[in-house]
């Protein structure tokens, strides 16, 4: 690990270079992605005036540029790799993964109830599927409605948050009417 927990534009190239340049995942910081998000943020932060303006919004772009080929390249060495070492993945690298394991349990789970004749699990994940909730803002006033899941929900304001059913929401973000946000613990 030779970068210090400053991260700057060379710094970030020098990393990407390292890992473009090598077939096996490259030991970073474990802070790495930490570090340049506080450099990116400090960047937006700064105002300027003018050519010096455009000079920061470059850089921001190609850190930005830079920071998706990181992640893409080094997510690509692990999708390709039948007994990829995982210890220089980072914490935030392995969050990405994890996602795509449940996406391959469940596509292995729908596959399996389908040619063993399981029609009555396949129902039940459907059901459970449309009715789980999920956390929106809302983009414009509406009525109340009624969920999935045959309850009522609002009427609601612009801004207000709340959790309704998946498939409600689906159509009101289609709609334009409201946003999925996250809402972490």
């Amino acid at each position: 690990m030779s970068e210090t927990n400053e991260i700057d534009l060379n710094k970030l190239h020098h990393v990407v270079l390292r890992e473009t340049e090598s077939d096996s995942i490259q030991e970073i910081n474990p802070d790495f992605y930490r570090n340049l998000s506080n450099f990116i943020g400090d960047l937006k932060k700064q105002e300027f005036d003018g050519i010096e303006n455009k000079i920061k919004e470059v850089i921001i772009d190609t850190a930005t540029e830079l920071t998706s080929l990181l992640i893409n390249i080094r997510l690509d060495k692990i999708s390709k790799s039948d007994n990829m070492d995982f210890k220089n993945l980072l914490d935030e690298e392995k969050f990405i993964l994890d996602a795509e394991e449940e996406q391959r349990e469940r596509t292995e789970m729908i596959l399996s109830a389908t040619i063993n004749g399981k029609s009555k699990f396949l129902e039940s994940i459907s059901k459970n599927h449309k009715t789980k909730t999920v956390v929106v803002r809302f983009l414009q006033e509406i009525d109340e409605i009624i969920g999935a899941d045959l309850e009522k929900y609002g009427p609601f304001k612009t801004e207000d948050i709340a959790t309704i059913p998946y498939e409600n929401a689906q159509a009101l973000i289609a709609k334009n009417v409201a946003t999925k946000i996250r809402w972490e613990d």
